[in-house]
């Protein structure tokens, strides 16, 4: 089974991201992080096949957490789409520059997922 690694700072939005995989039927286990430093350590503790990142967090922005693990070689393949509600061209265009596979602005809906993961295999 696939493991999906949520991170945003907000519970809320986290369990959207997680109801949405539950309402497409796509069968993947989840790990939660509140932001970029600890979505960090818990990368680097057990395999992730799917990284779905806010850009706005305290400690960690998504866009450092990015550029660090797009630092690493074991992560360079690693599909990470930002799930923000930085809409701007300028935050799109940084955030895949930057190794982001994929941009997805909030609010989240089924149409526009499906259509993301539908370009990653998940």
């Amino acid at each position: 089974m696939k493991t999906v690694m949520v991170v945003d700072d907000s519970r809320i939005m986290r369990n959207i991201v997680k109801n949405t995989f539950a309402e497409l039927k796509i069968p993947c286990q989840f790990v939660e992080a509140g932001n970029g430093r600890e979505a960090l350590q818990l990368l680097q503790n057990q395999p992730v096949h799917l990284v779905l990142l806010d850009w706005n967090m305290p400690e960690l922005s998504g866009l450092d957490f990015l550029k660090q693990v797009r630092a690493m070689e074991q992560y360079k393949d690693l599909p990470i789409i930002m799930v923000t509600s930085e809409s701007a061209k300028y935050n799109v265009i940084e955030a895949l520059k930057n190794g982001a596979t994929d941009y997805i602005v909030k609010p989240v809906n089924e149409k526009i997922f499906t259509e993301k993961l539908s370009k990653i295999a998940i």
